[in-house]
């Protein structure tokens, strides 16, 4: 296409550098390595179906350490690319991509993201108006709390709805979708700052576990137990929110964050199936894959409440700069201090060589 040679005669690179794991492993930091490849060789592989998207900012995850240990992937062999999301500009697209052109800016969730350029399916990359952080909040943290809530909570209304982890990315998204659907909504975190933060999305109890006994407080101020619980943590807050859910209750499990940098990484709890029964209560596992078609249709109706003010969009700035600084990123995200969504930004600059 026109664009794509244009691209390629007047602004395309040598190299670009993208962030790989070279070893298997939940230490991010010395399992990945920043490398450099042939510009032409990704020019000249560019699938009809795809574009070329440069990245402007990355979405940091937790489980980006999951990945890195070969959870996600068993079997897989290093050196692999690393990242789930990302924001940028479409500078080429393939031979029969009809819906997107070069200088558009999208969004996307793709497996191995953490580059400088990187290839995405035309068909998943999702046309936003500027490249702004908020968007790539609403990638994968904003998205797994909408279809979590919608499908495997069966949210309605006037239920009590509990979020641990409720200050992080996907958190935060849950508190307030949960709280726009006319719920009662309690969210735990770890800071005062994470507590000012929680109640001015409108959570109605916040529960600061390192000064307050979680189990205590549910027992005694909801005692009747959870409609809903989005369960983010594992350990003892999963034996918690399981002891108190309410009948009929619905526990959903977005992943055991606190396992993830341990020895051994992931690990799961066990559920006793009698305690399910008494109460005609539901545990279920929530993975973002299995629910790509509804995609769209929840990150349209995302956009439109955060562009009518009624959903708000905590990004964090720590002035991540850099593919050498997503580590640090990581690190802080699983330092317990972190509020919102983490996100590294590219410089326009970047050290590919020209």
């Amino acid at each position: 296409k026109a664009d794509l040679f244009l691209f390629v005669c007047l602004f395309s690179p040598q190299t670009y550098r993208k962030l790989q794991a070279i070893a298997i492993g939940s230490d991010f930091r010395n399992v990945t390595k920043v490398t450099e490849h042939s510009f032409d060789e990704l020019i000249k592989s560019l699938g009809p179906k795809n574009i070329l998207v440069k990245n402007i900012h990355l979405g940091i995850n937790a489980s980006d350490v999951n990945y890195t240990n070969a959870k996600y992937t068993p079997g897989i062999v290093p050196p692999f690319d690393v990242g789930f999301e990302g924001i940028g500009s479409v500078v080429a697209v393939g031979s029969e991509v009809t819906n997107q052109k070069v200088g558009n800016f999208v969004v996307y969730t793709l497996f191995g993201s953490f580059s400088e350029y990187v290839q995405v399916p035309a068909e998943t990359a999702i046309p936003v108006p500027a490249p702004n952080p908020e968007f790539v909040a609403l990638q994968t943290a904003g998205i797994t709390s909408s279809l979590a809530l919608t499908f495997s909570g069966r949210m309605t209304t006037n239920e009590t709805v509990l979020v641990t982890a409720a200050a992080g990315g996907a958190g935060q998204i849950a508190v307030q979708l949960a709280k726009l659907a006319g719920n009662h909504v309690i969210g735990t975190c770890s800071s005062d700052e994470k507590v000012a933060m929680l109640k001015g999305m409108g959570c109605d109890r916040v529960i600061n576990y390192k000064k307050e006994d979680f189990a205590q407080v549910l027992k005694k101020e909801y005692p009747r137990g959870m409609d809903i619980v989005i369960e983010s943590v594992g350990g003892e807050f999963f034996q918690t929110c399981l002891n108190n859910l309410a009948v009929c209750g619905r526990l959903v499990v977005l992943g055991s964050v606190s396992s993830y940098t341990r020895e051994g990484g992931l690990a799961g709890d066990n559920v006793n199936t009698l305690q399910l029964l008494a109460g005609s209560k539901t545990v279920s596992g929530f993975y973002l894959p299995a629910f790509f078609p509804h995609v769209p249709a929840h990150m349209m109706n995302m956009y439109k409440l955060m562009a009518e003010g009624t959903l708000k969009v905590h990004v964090e700035d720590k002035g991540y700069v850099g593919l050498e600084q997503i580590a640090d990123a990581v690190e802080y995200l699983h330092s317990g201090k972190s509020m919102g969504k983490i996100v590294v930004t590219l410089p326009e600059d970047n050290k590919s060589k020209i």
